[in-house]
């Protein structure tokens, strides 16, 4: 389960080797639900950038809180290296471990955007000082030094998501998921988002859910699609390209409706 690479370093710290995370054979309901959200899925998330697709409702939102220790499996396992998120001892250092953006990203009442930053390092271990330093590192990560001191309650919609982006990157996780980062960010926000994705020191593996697949093939290394909690496609981006027909004049949605399909 284990594999050898290059250093993560989120934010020009230096960490442990690159370890990979694995969903083991894992299925996941909501509740009593008869449906599963989930169902026997197994997948080796690689390093790099991975790009997460399926409709809504396939269980994209639920396999990265899955993948972050945020949901437990009822059946299989997600392991990052050693660490089991079910093992009750290994989820804290789990959840240390990877850093996730959800979609709803709220303002800590009463704190300055760079405290929120600092508390969420603080939460993953981090010292005091340390988070502190960290949090207007991570801000300047994603653009947003200028707003450091002001309330996180009075920053737009599309600064408050940067700084949930930033609260993801500040600690030294392994790996980083991101449920649809880039939802209420204005073209110039997507843009620099597509920036600091494609320049995070270290290369750590990156997941990112998204519906938004303009810039797919420059900045993504692979894809990987789900329908009803199953896995459909896993691959390079140029073996998920090749779904689509020659002819076609969007073939990033043509490659995607076939693999859809297909999956029926």
């Amino acid at each position: 389960m284990c594999s050898v690479g290059a250093p993560v370093s989120v934010l020009g710290r230096d960490t442990e080797i690159a370890i990979e995370l694995l969903f083991d054979d894992v299925e996941f309901r909501y509740g009593r639900s008869r449906k599963r959200a989930i169902e026997r899925l197994t997948w080796r998330v690689p390093q790099g950038r991975t790009v997460l697709l399926g409709p809504n409702g396939a269980g994209k939102s639920t396999l990265l809180a899955l993948g972050a220790g945020a949901f437990t499996p009822q059946r299989g396992r997600v392991r990052l290296g050693d660490l089991d998120s079910v093992r009750r001892h290994d989820r804290a250092e789990f959840r240390r471990s990877v850093g996730y953006m959800a979609q709803d990203i709220r303002p800590v009442p009463g704190l300055t955007c760079r405290e929120q930053v600092a508390y969420a390092a603080w939460l993953k271990g981090m010292s005091t000082r340390g988070a502190w330093d960290a949090a207007f590192q991570a801000l300047g990560a994603v653009g947003l030094t200028q707003v450091a001191d002001r309330s996180s309650s009075e920053v737009s919609g599309g600064q408050l998501r940067r700084v949930g982006l930033a609260q993801t990157l500040v600690h030294d996780a392994r790996v980083i998921l991101l449920d649809e980062p880039t939802v209420g960010l204005d073209p110039a926000q997507r843009a620099h988002f597509r920036e600091s994705l494609a320049t995070l020191p270290g290369d750590p593996a990156v997941v990112v859910s998204t519906h938004q697949v303009d810039d797919l093939t420059e900045l993504y290394d692979s894809v990987v699609v789900i329908r009803d909690g199953r896995l459909c496609f896993e691959g390079s981006v140029e073996a998920f390209m090749s779904q689509a027909p020659h002819a076609s004049d969007r073939p990033v949605e043509a490659a995607y409706l076939r693999v859809i399909e297909s999956a029926r």
